[in-house]
């Protein structure tokens, strides 16, 4: 059965597991992380206010995940140009460097082509920032002005969701869960603080 094949790029997720649901090997990619594959695995992630873009090359059959928390840096941050996996936490360095490394994989940026997922109202706190918004509004801008074509998309309303993405086909499936499911939102919360605090160095099928 096909597992996960790491590249060990700085930000590449590194949580193995295997996927019953799918009766799969699955990498889980949580905040400021993505992971890159041709395999027949799945790739995973659970989403509040975050944004992930799903982005597949269907002729060199390879695709990869993102997940980040805001839009871009602030001050001396969007200065930065290394793609460091502090910086994963945003959406502009967390898009090139997937986009990247599926190129990396073989993939043409002319054959790319994208489902997005995430952007719910889920944080309290973060309602007035709008970020949930900020970050859907964020995605589908870079990726127009990429010329990536975004083929299904589920984002912003108030839930969070479960996204599984099979890089091998394309496919991605979508999941909301309950807008009051306190893992989701702690996680988020907890990632929040941690960023806050840390430098820089085709179709949606719901299952």
């Amino acid at each position: 059965m096909p597992r996960p094949v790491p590249s060990g790029v700085p930000g590449e997720a590194r949580t193995y597991y295997y996927e019953r649901d799918f009766a799969r090997n699955a990498v889980k990619v949580m905040p400021g992380e993505f992971f890159v594959g041709r395999e027949d695995i799945v790739i995973s992630t659970v989403l509040g206010s975050c944004v992930s873009a799903c982005i597949w090359d269907r002729t060199a059959k390879v695709g990869g995940m993102n997940h980040f928390m805001l839009p871009g840096g602030q001050g001396n941050e969007a200065a930065f140009t290394d793609l460091t996996a502090a910086s994963g936490r945003y959406g502009v360095f967390a898009m090139e460097q997937l986009i990247n490394e599926l190129i990396k994989h073989g993939a043409r940026k002319s054959n790319l082509e994208a489902k997005v997922f995430g952007g719910g109202a889920v944080l309290r706190k973060f309602s007035t920032l709008n970020v949930g918004e900020r970050n859907a509004a964020f995605v589908l801008d870079f990726l127009k002005a990429e010329g990536i074509r975004v083929i299904s998309q589920d984002l912003m309303d108030i839930y969070p969701r479960r996204v599984a993405f099979f890089p091998a086909s394309g496919r991605a499936l979508c999941k909301k869960l309950t807008s009051t499911d306190s893992s989701v939102v702690t996680a988020e919360q907890q990632y929040t603080a941690k960023i806050n605090t840390t430098e820089v160095a085709g179709d949606i099928e719901l299952f």
